[in-house]
């Protein structure tokens, strides 16, 4: 008699080569042309529509900051740090990535790809409205990862002059145990169309309770997530973590020792790739009291003001003092 056990693998196997299915990715937009701003979207070259929010300073700017929000979330991430940082001179545009917020599609998976030429196109086009402006790219989670993952993908380079990575997401495949490899490849490959909510997983996001209930309130934030969007989002990830080598623009890198999110282990592969590269461009920032989202955390006002001086200052080409950052590392990842 064959055990429960064997059973279970038959059954589970049996579900696989019945039921195998590819991970969706969203087809490209409408009518191609050419890529520019109208007053509330972003057009990209297939047609594509990018809603987004500006913030402007009430005199001449500084610098321009375009950002890209996290998984599920739209640009309303960005509500509190737009006014922030514009009234210090800068000019924040923040978008709905593909999938997400007000966009065409919302809630599938669009591919890093489109992710990645978006973002370039983004910085081209704000390169045009604000000649002479230095532009840097902010990237929360998600965005963040589209953001190292562009670094790596063999193209020009980013037209920008800094990136800020807060609580980047690089939770890559080679940082994960493997029983979990193997169930996101099965879900994703079984019930692509599957949503998992999160109910009942003890994480903290934020100690920013009040922000929390307000996003659960958002019908713009997605509360439901497809298993074929984790899967893609995984490929990101992959992409992100190998690209961290190859860091070709001064880097702010800000990580929450708090953050329940994106694990210590991945964190620490980033910034030990990163040390290890000799690229001496970037700064890590770790915030003992931070979560996931540090800049809408209860202590984001710290968070934003990093921001505000990294983005203001006026050298970032001269490396980092590679013993004190080394020692922070350390101190951290252990």
């Amino acid at each position: 008699m064959r055990s429960f056990a064997g059973l279970l693998g038959a059954g589970l196997l049996a579900t696989v080569l019945a039921g195998c299915a590819t991970p969706q990715v969203a087809p490209a937009g409408g009518q191609p042309g050419t890529p520019h701003l109208e007053p509330h979207h972003a057009v990209m070259a297939d047609g594509y529509r990018l809603p987004y929010s500006v913030w402007r300073p009430a005199g001449p700017p500084r610098a321009v900051v375009l950002a890209l929000h996290g998984l599920n979330d739209y640009r309303h991430a960005y509500a509190t740090v737009g006014p922030y940082l514009a009234g210090r001179g800068i000019v924040v545009y923040a978008y709905d990535q593909r999938g997400f917020g007000a966009t065409e599609g919302r809630g599938l998976w669009h591919g890093t790809d489109k992710l990645v030429d978006d973002m370039r196109t983004l910085s081209r086009l704000l390169r045009r409205r604000h000649p002479g402006l230095p532009l840097y790219l902010l990237g929360e989670s998600m965005g963040a990862a589209v953001l190292l993952a562009a670094q790596g993908d063999g193209q020009a380079t980013v037209p920008a002059d800094g990136m800020i990575l807060t609580a980047p997401a690089v939770w890559a495949r080679e940082t994960m145990p493997f029983y979990q490899r193997y169930l996101l490849w099965l879900v994703a490959h079984t019930f692509p169309h599957r949503t998992f909510t999160g109910k009942g997983l003890k994480v903290t996001a934020s100690d920013n309770i009040d922000m929390l209930r307000a996003q659960g309130r958002d019908p713009l934030v997605i509360k439901a997530t497809r298993a074929d969007v984790l899967w893609g989002l995984t490929n990101l990830m992959d992409r992100a973590l190998a690209a961290a080598p190859k860091l070709h623009l001064p880097t702010l890198i800000l990580y929450g020792e708090r953050d329940e999110i994106i694990p210590k282990k991945p964190a620490c592969r980033l910034l030990t790739d990163l040390t290890s590269s000799g690229n001496g461009y970037w700064q890590a920032v770790l915030y003992p009291r931070g979560y996931h989202m540090l800049t809408r955390d209860l202590q984001a006002e710290r968070v934003l003001n990093d921001i505000v001086r990294w983005v203001l200052a006026p050298v970032k080409t001269t490396p980092r003092p590679a013993a004190g950052r080394a020692a922070a590392i350390e101190r951290f990842c252990g």
